[in-house]
């Protein structure tokens, strides 16, 4: 017989449950050892997990689109910030913040919408990696990642270090360019900007997603060896200085499986030899299943409604249930999330929305020096510029320069304060709009060349502007190419016959300088009557200001070249773009049968003479390098010189290092081993000196997993870009040396 319960004790024992209940919720965070910052990000992302339930970890690996999307009739989580990339849940009751992910390879971009975020947009990756400076880009990404705080963001989708294996890719703008050592160090320093400002940035897209055509489908033939010594070296490099607390892998496919499930490329590569301690999220539509993409490497299925099944969601939880997935994977995803948010004070310093504290009138200097770095003066004949008090009459042509500068398309696409300038422009949806950054060069022109009658023509009827160009004692022809994610352009051309107008300009006057906003390197048919060519990129949200500062003088121009401009599509390792133009779900497949010889190394292989060398670029200075030295220095070849300001400028001068093997066979017959951007007063002179990374030395085992160096002779050149034929040179005695991934000595064979 059951004795009824007396009311008084049912209620007393309520209130102790519910007490004990409170206090567990109003526990303090001293009392959860997770949150003791005293402890490594490692083991506080163990305890953390161990205190998680099933639910909690499966609430990590899922993530979705933070806007809302009518192509698949979704609406963004109601914890997202509006019209943002990407939104994973956090785990509240453990102090665990929700994941805030915007695009930011240049800048915080922002979904289009009816409320996007207006921010400072850097240039181009193209345009940073042409600065050669590691300085600058760290501190464009501390910019970024500034902005990003404050606009409530704790993860940003940045930075890309594609290589420029294609230059017809849509999206060359928002990489560093085509050697492994440039594109890597640059990249690597822009992801330690970022990450300082206690945000998590992201190594992407991992691994040789090198063209937009079929993107989704297309399978990438390469030997392991020379993926190791171009791609996948790109990424080291940048993973190693950068130290990312997540990758992002690609689209493609690689050798037959699909980036965000090859275990070799996840597992073995990045997690076990280059010891990467955080998360792989998938890129938006990357993911492909379930049970193979979680047991190859993936971390976290990104963007949600973007794949064709929620892999991660339920079926996941099946999967681990079943035995499908190990529980202890589950976890080392978990881990790998939680232990980058603790690694990078993600946990510690939560973010908060608040844009008003955003510096921009800072933000903005950075972006303008940022660009006037960048810019490439490419021709400049009979010191045309920079422009003088002695053209009274200057005539500005073309390339909306009345309004303002060209961006890319695509998810990059920052949205900057003012607006659209040229909002008129197709086209107006993905991946558009065509955006022109309010910063006209026309105006900015205007205010520096007080004493000019400075005038405008759109460009539109080359008969009109070749009129004006007559009438002038200068002219400046401004040119665009918009190139954006998602789409190729189909040839190396200047689109729109803008080649006929600079044709007709230049006929007219031949004091004409060309400006070109592009996306990449392109052809040009009226370069030998053209006076001057000033490569400006998409100079970002200054960019006007910049521009003008570059023509007239006031900024000495000391960009380089990060990629070799050829003289036209026949020159490339393919010159039909395979697959193009784009059918849908076609799969195809792409055979990079160039290896690791890529941009400047195809064209030494092949004996090409490009258009404009890599590392080339001119001053309004003149420089000389000199007392070349090349020496082992702890195990590790150090070549020191000294470079020297001969003009009467101030200026910056960047001094390449090229190896090259006098007995041993690499892909091609040299390589960059290393740069040093010298600022100079005229007159003045600096010794300086670069440390060559052993990696590049050598050629890439598969069998062994090593670097090796081969005994023989090498020869240093000392040079101002890859066909510089006033370069010096020494040559040095190497011994037989192998190195594991990562760059480190195994030992020396005598």
């Amino acid at each position: 017989m059951k004795i009824p319960t007396p009311l008084s004790q049912i209620c007393a024992a309520v209130l102790l449950c519910c007490s004990a209940t409170c206090a567990q919720a109003e526990q303090p965070a001293s009392l959860q050892p997770w949150m003791n910052q005293a402890l490594p990000a490692a083991q506080r992302a163990e305890l953390v997990v161990q205190a998680m339930t099933l639910d909690e970890k499966l609430k990590l690996v899922y993530g979705y689109l933070g806007a809302d999307s009518d192509w698949k009739k979704s609406k963004r989580p109601a914890g997202s910030r509006p019209q943002s990339a990407g939104y994973i849940d956090g785990v509240a009751r453990l102090g665990i913040p929700p994941l805030y992910e915007t695009d930011a390879g240049l800048g915080v971009a922002s979904q289009p919408g009816p409320d996007v975020r207006q921010a400072t947009a850097l240039p181009s990756g193209l345009s940073t990696a042409a600065s050669w400076d590691t300085v600058a880009a760290h501190a464009a990404g501390a910019m970024i990642g500034d902005e990003a705080r404050k606009f409530g963001f704790n993860v940003l989708l940045a930075g890309g270090v594609n290589l420029l294996r294609e230059p017809r890719n849509g999206r060359n703008f928002e990489y560093a360019g085509e050697d492994p050592l440039l594109a890597g160090r640059m990249v690597g320093a822009q992801i330690a900007g970022i990450q300082s400002q206690k945000v998590v940035a992201t190594l992407k897209h991992f691994a040789l997603n090198d063209q937009e055509t079929n993107r989704t489908t297309l399978n990438v033939k390469i030997d392991d060896s020379a993926a190791r010594m171009s791609d996948l070296l790109a990424l080291q490099f940048a993973y190693e200085d950068g130290q990312p607390g997540s990758v992002m892998c690609g689209y493609n496919r690689v050798n037959g499986a699909y980036a965000c499930e090859n275990s070799y490329l996840l597992n073995t590569v990045l997690k076990q030899e280059w010891g990467f301690k955080g998360w792989v999220m998938s890129d938006w539509g990357a993911t492909h299943s379930t049970i193979p993409a979680a047991n190859a490497g993936l971390d976290q299925q990104s963007g949600m409604p973007f794949d064709l099944s929620d892999y991660f969601g339920p079926p996941l939880k099946e999967a681990v249930l079943n035995g499908w997935v190990a529980q202890q994977r589950l976890d080392d995803m978990a881990r790998r999330i939680v232990g980058a948010m603790f690694e990078h004070g993600v946990v510690d310093q939560p973010v908060t929305v608040a844009p008003q504290q955003i510096d921009f009138p800072a933000h903005g200097a950075v972006s303008q020096q940022a660009a006037q770095e960048g810019m490439v003066l490419l021709k400049n004949r009979a010191g045309l510029l920079p422009l003088t008090n002695s053209a009274r009459r200057i005539a500005v042509i073309g390339g909306h320069a009345d309004k303002g500068v060209m961006a890319g398309g695509g998810s990059s696409l920052v949205y900057p304060h003012g607006g659209n300038a040229a909002p008129e422009l197709e086209p107006k949806v993905w991946p558009g709009p065509v955006m022109i950054y309010p910063s006209a060069p026309l105006k900015a022109l205007q205010g520096k060349l007080v004493s000019a009658s400075v005038r405008f023509d759109d460009g539109r009827d080359p008969a009109r502007a070749a009129a004006l160009a007559r009438d002038s004692d200068v002219v400046l022809v401004f040119a665009t190419q918009w190139t954006g994610e998602g789409m190729d352009v189909p040839d190396l051309a200047l689109p729109q016959q803008q080649n006929a107008l600079i044709h007709a300009v230049t006929a007219a006057n031949p004091r004409t300088v060309v400006v070109l906003e592009t996306g990449g390197p392109v052809t040009m048919p009226w370069l030998e009557q053209a006076g001057a060519v000033l490569q400006a990129w998409y100079p970002g949200t200054q960019g006007g200001v910049a521009i003008a500062s570059v023509l007239t003088g006031e900024v000495n121009p000391s960009g380089r070249l990060p990629m070799t401009f050829p003289v036209s599509a026949a020159q490339l390792p393919r010159p039909k773009l395979d697959g193009y133009p784009e059918q849908a779900d076609a799969r195809i497949e792409v055979d990079y049968h160039e290896g690791a010889a890529v941009g400047y190394k195809w064209f030494d292989l092949q004996r090409l003479t490009p258009l404009f060398p890599f590392g080339f670029g001119l001053s309004y200075t003149e420089f000389a390098m000199s007392g070349l030295r090349a020496e082992l220095r702890e195990g590790r070849l150090q070549a020191s010189f000294e470079v020297r300001n001969t003009g009467k400028r101030a200026g910056k001068q960047v001094a390449q290092i090229y190896l090259a093997p006098l007995q041993a066979s690499w892909e091609a017959p040299k390589r960059l081993g290393g740069f040093s951007k010298v600022s100079l007063a005229a007159g003045a002179r600096a010794s300086t000196s670069v440390t060559i990374d052993p990696r590049l030395l050598g050629t890439f085992d598969s069998v062994s997993k090593r670097w090796l160096v081969a005994a023989g002779d090498y020869r240093i050149t000392l040079a101002a870009h890859a066909r510089d034929t006033q370069a010096s040179s020494v040559v040095i005695h190497l011994d037989a040396a192998s190195y594991d991934v990562q760059g480190r000595p195994i030992g020396a064979q005598h």
